[in-house]
């Protein structure tokens, strides 16, 4: 760990750091359509109904995004009992980075090393502790302690978001999220077609109407 509690990715692919410039350069607080976004994608994390549902909710995101954690204190609770745990819909998780890319890069890596059991716990505490994230002490601490939590070492913490495999992969699918016409987060699919009221309302609006077709 560094004196100065920041990280060192030295084993950041180049290909990595294109599409983080390339992410810095975007807009980041408001989604845009892009129907192709909609599609099933390798790396999907999901809950609620299985693959092929009737309706698909998908949320791109990122653990340093305020929206997305504002969105993931007040709207999802009470979305997560109306469609997620009574099976109506399947919600997929992508991520999509936002600045600073190498800290949402590194909290993303680390909940896929906690497995897919840890995965959304990992990163819903993520999202619920931004202040401490951004707080004097940098965001090392945090994660770190996140990383112990579900299992894995200071060792096993760095290996984990210095992978080049795995950033690699998450670079492809950053990289396939911007072909599709994502441009921030949080954005919102329902099956298919972008929905840019975010609230209870606007994403229930959109779902009861895509469950109530023939």
């Amino acid at each position: 760990m560094r004196a100065d509690g920041r990280f060192k990715f030295s084993s950041m692919s180049r290909r990595a750091a294109v599409t983080g410039a390339a992410l810095a350069a975007m807009a980041v607080l408001a989604g845009c359509s892009g129907s192709t976004a909609g599609n099933p994608a390798d790396g999907d994390m999901a809950k609620g109904a299985p693959e092929g549902a009737k309706v698909t909710v998908i949320e791109y995101a990122s653990v340093t995004c305020g929206a997305c954690a504002a969105w993931q204190s007040q709207v999802w609770p009470e979305f997560k009992t109306k469609y997620v745990d009574t099976n109506q819909v399947r919600f997929v998780f992508r991520e999509f980075p936002t600045p600073p890319q190498p800290v949402a890069v590194a909290g993303f890596l680390m909940a896929r090393c906690a497995g897919p059991e840890n995965y959304f716990p990992v990163v819903e505490e993520l999202l619920a502790s931004q202040a401490e994230m951004f707080g004097p002490a940098g965001p090392r601490p945090l994660l770190l302690r996140v990383a112990n939590g579900v299992g894995l070492s200071e060792e096993q913490f760095q290996a984990c978001v210095t992978d080049e495999a795995a950033i690699a992969a998450m670079d492809e699918r950053i990289k396939a999220a911007m072909d599709a016409g994502v441009s921030g987060t949080p954005t919102f699919i329902v099956n298919g077609q972008t929905v840019p009221d975010n609230s209870l309302s606007g994403l229930s609006a959109a779902i009861d109407a895509a469950l109530a077709e023939g």
